[in-house]
């Protein structure tokens, strides 16, 4: 699979060349960033300026990128993997948009392991239909979006078998727990690649869904996957609930 690596310089990115490199059955067509040194045959700054031969996009980049990168994906009928977070509703709308017309693989996170932390949270909300529902997100202090895109991705999960459902964000408001709350709460620590926990509580049992990462690198290797299992699909809207089926 050729591959064309937009934001090629930032830690993902790295990640996701280093993968190709190292799986022969890959290879990269090229790296993007305006962070690099161009030099016309793997290096770009911009994703205009390639037109070479390439198979998928996988992207992570930064989510203001996203119309650039929906546009060019469209005009070569190339499939895409979005593994950037943190897009806007009108950016969400670009995506859904473009899947109309090509392949987009979209998660807030690329774990597999997530992936099936959402399925098991969901699952436990439907046995537990009254049991209260809290989430618990940590990651490095340097990290932008609050909460997570991933925590986001839980509680959504949960409010498709319930969905009444509301979001109650960092709790800031004195005021009892409402029946159909689910609290999200976000910490910021140190370099922190990130810990999901679900607490399902029933009032007379608590069951506790945990995800941790322990280095980056699974990140990548799971949009790799999605690259994988994107090739040669008919246009549309993939995610990782997809992809598990």
């Amino acid at each position: 699979m050729k591959l064309i690596v937009h934001g090629a310089s930032g830690r993902m990115g790295q990640n996701i060349l280093k993968l190709a490199e190292e799986n022969a059955a890959h290879s990269l067509a090229a790296a993007v960033s305006p962070e690099l040194t161009a030099d016309g045959e793997k290096n770009f700054l911009n994703l205009s300026d390639f037109a070479g031969e390439a198979e998928m996009i996988v992207d992570f980049s930064h989510h203001s990128a996203v119309s650039a990168l929906l546009d060019y994906a469209k005009s070569r009928k190339l499939p895409v993997v979005i593994g950037t977070t943190g897009h806007t509703e009108e950016e969400q709308t670009l995506i859904r948009q473009a899947a109309k017309e090509i392949p987009v693989f979209y998660s807030r996170n690329m774990s597999v392991g997530v992936a099936l932390l959402v399925q098991l949270a969901k699952q436990t909300a439907k046995v537990f239909p009254d049991a209260e529902i809290e989430i618990v997100e940590i990651h490095h202090d340097q990290k932008l979006d609050v909460p997570s895109g991933t925590a986001l991705m839980l509680a959504e999960g949960i409010r498709e078998v319930r969905p009444g459902a509301t979001f109650n964000i960092g709790r800031p408001d004195h005021g009892k727990r409402t029946k159909d709350e689910i609290g999200i709460h976000a910490l910021r620590l140190g370099n922190v690649v990130g810990v999901h926990e679900v607490l399902v509580s029933t009032g007379t049992q608590t069951l506790t869904l945990k995800h941790e990462a322990h280095d980056r690198m699974l990140f990548a290797q799971g949009a790799m996957t999605a690259a994988e299992y994107l090739l040669g699909k008919a246009p549309g809207l993939y995610d990782m609930g997809t992809m598990l089926g």
